[in-house]
């Protein structure tokens, strides 16, 4: 029997001929990450443990993203334990404010990560990179201060779920309608310690912006990573921006996999997660009357150039209704100076928008968007758990940029084809 594309870039990175799903292996790390909320536990962990120097200060990335520009004395402080960490052992790859993002839509930017890397991040988002072909997984801080010590890392071998794509997407349909639509199918258990491999001839049919963002969302159902076929969308996103040279890894004919899940990008129509897991989703056909008092554009999912494009298109012209609140959060810097120059600043605030510095903010509740006691959101982020941007008895809804800003000028859950 065959591996799939995650087997084979764990084998290689073990050091084995092969491996199969079930199996304990140690795996050579390309690349070690955390944030301002995970690296501060990392770093005490690694002190407690004696260990004076990290692995390779080139494969370390930290990101102060979650709570930046800090929001408080606690926040400040966090940081401070990173930032005096990063300085203490030379960490070449430190983004704090200024040159930061949000931390999974900036490190595939500049080219931290890329096809057949083998990486993780105290994130569980971190399975975002699986959309350039790399086996990446979030892991615990402790995970992290061994990794960052030793380079290396224990995994227990995936099995996988086999996801065929075909066809190409409609118009105001986007990758976030395809994960969405994916997790209301499967459940929010469906691929439980699975990684979720997409192939099939729909794959070509989806930007680098569709893909990060459904590898992005695969913790979502579970799964230990998602990961696409590395095809020329990845080697042109990668050429002259990763910084290693590429390994391409692709699953064997005779690989196995516990299901297969078949979806026809074109008969897909947006879809919204309502409150308060993202698998209980539906169609926007089937949305009904929902009145929203604020509408979040950005995250790690949904904060690159092609969901402010979307946004955008929606919102020139227009204006956001009384009583709604739209904030748009760029995902990195690039992305902020890149919607300057195209003129989508300029929409945004014209609307009435608030378009601010790249930050996890409001997503995790943190700041810059906070939801209180019976306030509703419409939200680009991914996860819309009971209290995750604020009160616990307010709610959130997940959906695409161009429904979350639809939403933002009629004032409630609204199909973006509408206002054409």
């Amino acid at each position: 029997m065959g591996m799939t594309m995650t087997q084979k870039i764990l084998a290689a990175h073990a050091g084995l001929p092969r491996v199969e799903a079930g199996q304990l292996i140690e795996a050579k790390l390309d690349l070690v990450l955390g944030n301002d909320i995970t690296s501060p536990v990392a770093i005490r962990a690694m002190e407690e443990c004696g260990a004076q120097t990290v692995f390779d200060r080139d494969r370390i990335a930290l990101v102060l993203d979650h709570f930046t520009p800090n929001k408080d004395i606690k926040a400040a402080e966090q940081c401070r334990v990173v930032r005096d960490f990063a300085r203490k052992h030379r960490i070449t790859h430190f983004y704090d404010v200024g040159r930061m993002g949000i931390e999974h839509a900036l490190l595939p930017e500049q080219g931290l990560v890329g096809p057949g890397d083998c990486v993780i991040g105290a994130d569980s988002h971190t399975c975002t990179y699986g959309a350039l072909g790399a086996f990446s997984t979030g892991v615990g801080s402790t995970d992290m201060a061994a990794g960052m010590i030793s380079g290396k890392a224990w995994f227990k071998v995936p099995a996988a779920i086999r996801v065929a794509l075909r066809g190409t997407l409609p118009p105001w349909v986007s990758g976030k309608d395809v994960i969405l639509h994916l997790i209301g199918t499967i459940g929010v258990d469906g691929a439980l310690y699975q990684s979720l491999e997409f192939t099939g001839e729909g794959v070509a049919a989806l930007s680098m912006d569709d893909r990060l963002c459904i590898a992005n969302m695969a913790i979502e159902a579970g799964a230990k990573n998602g990961i696409f076929p590395v095809d020329e969308v990845t080697r042109d996103y990668c050429r002259g921006r990763f910084l290693r040279e590429s390994v391409e890894f692709s699953a064997d004919p005779d690989a196995e996999y516990t299901r297969t899940v078949e979806i026809d990008l074109s008969a897909l129509r947006p879809v919204v997660a309502f409150p308060h897991l993202p698998g209980n989703t539906r169609t926007i056909d089937e949305v009904g009357d929902v009145p929203v008092d604020q509408c979040v554009i950005g995250s790690c999912t949904n904060g690159r150039m092609g969901d402010l494009r979307a946004a955008a298109a929606v919102l020139k012209g227009r204006k956001v209704a009384p009583g709604v609140r739209c904030i748009i959060l760029p995902g990195t810097q690039d992305i902020y100076l890149q919607a300057l120059r195209e003129g989508l600043a300029e929409i945004f605030v014209t609307a009435g928008a608030v378009f601010s510095t790249p930050t996890c903010g409001p997503c995790l509740g943190g700041h810059m968007g906070v939801l209180g006691k019976g306030e509703r959101a419409v939200s680009t982020t991914n996860r819309n758990f009971v209290g995750r941007m604020g009160h616990v008895e307010s709610e959130v809804y997940l959906a695409s940029p161009a429904v979350a800003a639809a939403s933002a000028v009629t004032g409630r859950i609204t199909d973006p084809a509408t206002l054409e």
